[in-house]
């Protein structure tokens, strides 16, 4: 199964799901062949946040508590619950997973996830 086009799967930009950390890429690559799905990543330009949907959203959350103190997680949930966006309410759930940072692939493993990969020509790796 090759990595590359319909399902859209968008990242915030960070470090963690930008198309250089390894781990991400072969999550996804891994994601594709586990659903029999094709998955396209889009990468918008850092710190635009204007071109990327997940740092609007975010935008909306922010302005939609207005500087209400965010004292603890159930606090923070009831109020992103309540937010609307575009009319849609969102599905918000805490997730305790804690990810393991400073992790990479081997070489080897990654000319892998490499081969599964189609990537774009005429964008920037």
């Amino acid at each position: 199964m090759r990595c590359s086009v319909p399902a859209i799967c968008s990242g915030d930009n960070g470090p963690e799901s930008s198309g250089k950390p390894t781990r991400f890429l072969k999550r996804m690559v891994d994601f594709a062949g586990l659903t029999g799905r094709t998955v396209q990543l889009l990468y918008f330009l850092p710190y635009h946040s204007k071109y990327n949907p997940v740092e609007r959203c975010w935008g909306i959350l922010e302005q939609h508590w207005n500087g209400a103190k965010l004292v603890d997680a159930e606090t923070m949930l009831e109020w992103a619950k309540s937010m609307t966006w575009k009319g849609i309410k969102p599905v918000v759930t805490l997730c305790r997973k804690t990810y393991e940072k400073g992790v990479s692939l081997s070489k080897a493993a990654m000319r892998e996830v490499e081969a599964r990969l189609e990537r774009n020509p005429a964008l920037p790796k």
